[in-house]
């Protein structure tokens, strides 16, 4: 007994030296793969932790040694010692009275984001954006020469020679008036969202919202025609609504606490679109889902380039997001790729040039091409990953290669021609056409939308009770690089 009872401990002895030498012994792929996984995201954690603590320790570098210097010039200036003390009295004062008023105006703090990856910031203002808005661009910017987006090299060895190449730089410089009407609509953007995230809160309905945010847009972007202006519709699809959802009139939606919104609006000048959006949520247990859809925008904008493949950016945004969990009330869920969304190239006035960059692994093996722009967006999903077309629809747009048609009404015509006018091959939603006194329409819109001159667009939902998130950027793919003009130092 005593012999059998040794050679078991033996036996078990040498299994757990295995099993330290080889962790994963015994494991099928899939176990396998999963634990990588989850080893790459604990990895992560740690660096992103080791980063914050680096970060934290230089600011306290920083404020001491201001410290200094400043016990440096009192000791300097003795007589006005007595002024001084009487100023930094007077700005404490001041301090308190604003924490105050800060605490009084609501409960709901400003929505802040963070860019995974290098940060970005707007260069080369003469004057601050006052909020809400009432600066308008020039006067911020005299010179009318608007802040470069971020700056990334084409992936790739086949694209290093770009860096250099003087031919590719002299045709870089030949774009360069097409690129600042670009940047001045990124810009634009950018300061609206901002606003917006200062003041969206749970309680408000959503067409105060949109009217907003549209509003500020229109002031931004200084609106003239089709000549610059909104890009489409402001979308403020909620929770299972993945896309497309703006309120008509006479929609009583509010926000509440426990939602997720994804706020995707757009501007253009000279046809040129920014197409760029992102997700709100107020609750931290979303926080998980957030991050996950960023990373992988993130991840697709950094595999773009020209000559790459779209189904490899599809692939490898598909990994990155799909490597997450998120809880929500005590219950895990994977996030998944939305796999009938893409992103998508953009013409001039035209959303959708042609090309679609997918979110999930697939054959299109169409490559991008020097000079095209793209908005590169991901939807990450706690539901099925699969949107159909559900609701009231809002959005609609003229097909780019509308046929002629021989309407029938002399209400369609009439609408037709407004539509031209004023929107051309420019998305736009119901409220607008009311906006500009359009009256007992929805018939003749109908009968475009009937012989395919219009097309309607209805808002994309996965099943009810799941939540969706979205971020997008455009990007510009440029003989020398690849800019991403959208980036701000939000997210």
């Amino acid at each position: 007994m005593e012999g059998t009872e040794a050679k078991a401990a033996d036996v078990e002895a040498k299994v757990a030296e295995t099993n330290a030498e080889d962790p994963y012994k015994g494991l099928t792929a899939k176990q396998i793969k999963n634990k990588k996984k989850r080893e790459r995201q604990k990895k992560k954690k740690r660096e992103e932790k080791a980063r914050l603590a680096a970060l934290k320790e230089k600011e306290k570098e920083n404020t001491a040694d201001a410290t200094t210097e400043e016990k440096k010039k009192l000791e300097t200036k003795p007589n006005k010692q007595e002024a001084t003390n009487g100023e930094q009295k007077s700005e404490g004062k001041k301090k308190k009275r604003k924490k105050k008023k800060k605490k009084g105006e609501s409960k709901w703090p400003e929505i802040k984001m963070c860019v995974i990856g290098k940060d970005h910031k707007s260069r080369g203002e003469v004057k601050r954006q006052t909020f809400p808005p009432t600066l308008m661009l020039p006067t911020m910017f005299p010179t009318e020469i608007y802040p470069v987006g971020e700056i990334m090299e084409h992936p790739g060895n086949f694209n290093t020679f770009r860096v250099s190449s003087a031919e590719k730089k002299a045709a870089d410089k030949l774009q360069e008036s097409m690129y600042n009407e670009i940047r001045e609509a990124a810009e634009a953007h950018r300061q609206t969202r901002k606003y917006a995230q200062q003041f969206i809160k749970p309680g408000m309905s959503m067409i105060d919202i949109v009217q907003k945010i549209e509003a500020c847009s229109e002031k931004l972007i200084r609106k003239d025609g089709l000549k610059r202006g909104w890009g489409f519709p402001t979308g403020v699809s909620i929770n299972h609504v993945a896309a497309h959802y703006t309120p008509n009139y006479g929609d009583k939606t509010i926000l509440k606490e426990k939602d997720v919104v994804k706020l995707d609006f757009g501007t253009q000048i000279n046809g040129h679109i920014i197409d760029c959006a992102f997700t709100i949520a107020f609750d931290p247990m979303f926080d998980k889902l957030l991050e996950a859809v960023q990373d992988a925008t993130n991840t697709g904008i950094k595999e773009a380039g020209i000559d790459v493949r779209l189904c490899d950016i599809g692939e490898r945004i598909q990994e990155v997001m799909e490597s997450y969990e998120v809880d929500i009330d005590g219950k895990t869920y994977r996030v998944k790729s939305i796999q009938n969304l893409n992103g998508h190239s953009i013409g001039s006035y035209q959303i959708h040039a042609g090309k679609s960059v997918p979110i999930v692994k697939g054959r299109d093996a169409t490559k991008m091409e020097e000079g095209e722009m793209y908005a590169i967006e991901t939807f990450g999903s706690t539901g099925k990953g699969y949107v159909h077309e559900d609701l009231a629809c809002s959005h609609y747009m003229k097909n780019f290669d509308a046929p002629f048609r021989q309407l029938r009404s002399r209400k369609s015509k009439q609408l037709l021609n407004h539509i031209d006018k004023n929107f051309g091959t420019l998305a736009f939603c119901r409220r607008w056409l009311e906006d500009q006194g359009q009256k007992g329409y929805l018939m003749a819109l109908k009968e475009l939308c009937d012989q395919d001159i219009v097309r309607k667009y209805p808002p994309l939902c996965d099943k009810p009770g799941c939540y969706t998130a979205q971020f997008e950027h455009t990007i510009l793919l440029r003989p020398t690089c690849k800019e991403i003009v959208s980036r701000g130092d939000d997210y």
